[in-house]
């Protein structure tokens, strides 16, 4: 089960000195410029067009060092964004269990390998972000990942930043409106249903591609 409750503030482009604070149990970064990794990771989904998104090996080098490694087996392909929430402002994926039929369990699943620990920072989430799920263990990051649509500052400094979203933002933003399979809920329903899409969101593929053949922003 992967955790979002009250789940950093300005940004820290200001400042080249990298000091550490604590928060949740675990040290922040801060005073660091996000500086991205020389590749990009490009999400191909099956009928919303991709979501292209530079890495911050700087901010989160295990985290990023996981994404870059799964990508390059493959890991996600053939998964599924398994959680929308509009009021939350975020999509989620990463979950090899959306592969298989049994959406009880989507949202539950890990990679082979051992969690990755917390590499909080004070990048604040923002639209286009994306984070690192985990369970209530602020060191339990996995595989599963998000990115918010909105401005949340209820997630930072309580959640891994490891990337940001350059291009395809819009095709997000559709993904998270898209219909749930329980309709008519109450922002605190907690009922999976209710962020769960009626129809699969389909990744066909998560590929490396170099940060040099899509614009800066």
């Amino acid at each position: 089960m992967f955790f979002f409750t009250a789940c950093n503030q300005s940004n820290s482009n200001t400042t080249s000195k990298d000091t550490d604070t604590e928060t949740a149990g675990a040290k922040v970064k801060s005073g660091v410029k996000p500086q991205p990794d020389p590749e990009v990771a490009v999400i191909d989904t099956a009928d919303y067009g991709r979501i292209v998104i530079e890495l911050y090996p700087n901010i989160a080098p295990q985290h990023v060092e996981r994404f870059k490694k799964l990508i390059n087996e493959k890991f996600f392909d053939g998964t599924a964004i398994h959680r929308i929430d509009p009021n939350l402002g975020i999509i989620q994926g990463g979950d090899p269990l959306t592969k298989g039929g049994n959406p009880a369990a989507w949202g539950t699943g890990n990679s082979p390998y051992p969690n990755v620990p917390a590499e909080f920072s004070t990048i604040p989430y923002e639209r286009g972000t994306l984070g690192a799920a985990r369970t209530s263990d602020v060191n339990g990051a996995n595989c599963q990942w998000y990115i918010t649509l909105k401005r949340q500052p209820d997630f930072d400094k309580k959640y891994t930043v490891f990337g940001r979203v350059i291009d395809g933002i819009k095709n997000a933003e559709i993904i998270m409106t898209a219909p749930t399979q329980k309709q008519g809920c109450a922002p605190n329903d907690r009922d999976p249903a209710c962020s769960r899409p009626a129809d699969k969101v389909v990744i066909k593929s998560v590929t490396l591609q170099p940060r040099s053949n899509f614009p800066a922003q």
